[in-house]
């Protein structure tokens, strides 16, 4: 179903990457591809959802089919919520609310919660993952304040707060367990709001190395 010359695989800084390494979960950002298969734009709309790979009985096309949507592939979810996904409201139902009462719990105003529609959270999460030009948007933070699930950026690489310590990221899953300062301040990759959704509660799940 996946073709490591397509551009299609994502990291944490929700950069698309030509990698054979295969996803454990299928997103969506629209059409992305040309007629060659060439990626000419970072998104085409702002509902940035993460897919099952298998759903039903639904036959899925070659990816980069002709007026398909560009089938994107991340290696677990942690990954797909730092790049600025969230599961999808149809082949993920219940994943989907549960994500989005956390959101709804950690983020908004007890008297205005019901008024807040997934439009509206996207339409957030779009502002927190990605900057004019499609630069990533990252924000500080003391590596003790950060949840697990978080994924956060030091000297150029990326980390998982996993419940066995931070782990570095790669296409093949994590690497062993490094110690840090907690009192050290890091870029965090993972949305904001996503990093308080996962404080009160919500948890992502994690590529099978992360619990090696």
């Amino acid at each position: 179903m996946t073709s490591g010359t397509l551009q299609n695989r994502v990291d944490p800084w929700g950069r698309l990457c030509a990698n054979p390494a295969r996803g454990a979960l299928m997103g969506n950002r629209g059409i992305l591809h040309d007629d060659e298969n060439r990626i000419v734009r970072p998104w085409a709309h702002k509902a940035w959802v993460t897919c099952l790979l298998e759903f039903k009985s639904i036959k899925r096309s070659k990816p980069f089919s002709p007026g398909n949507y560009s089938e994107l592939f991340f290696i677990d979810e942690a990954t797909a919520f730092a790049a600025g996904h969230r599961p999808c409201a149809y082949c993920q139902r219940e994943r989907h609310l549960k994500f989005k009462q956390a959101w709804v719990r950690a983020n908004v105003a007890e008297k205005t919660d019901a008024a807040i529609s997934m439009t509206d959270i996207d339409r957030l999460l779009h502002a927190e993952r990605a900057a004019k030009g499609g630069a990533k948007v990252r924000f500080d933070a003391a590596l003790s304040s950060l949840p697990v699930g978080v994924m956060f950026e030091h000297q150029d690489t990326a980390y998982l707060v996993s419940p066995r310590g931070f782990l570095p990221w790669s296409f093949n899953g994590y690497g062993e367990r490094i110690d840090m300062d907690a009192d050290a301040t890091v870029a965090v990759l993972t949305p904001r709001s996503v990093v308080q959704a996962f404080a009160h509660g919500f948890e992502p799940k994690f590529h099978s190395s992360a619990n090696a």
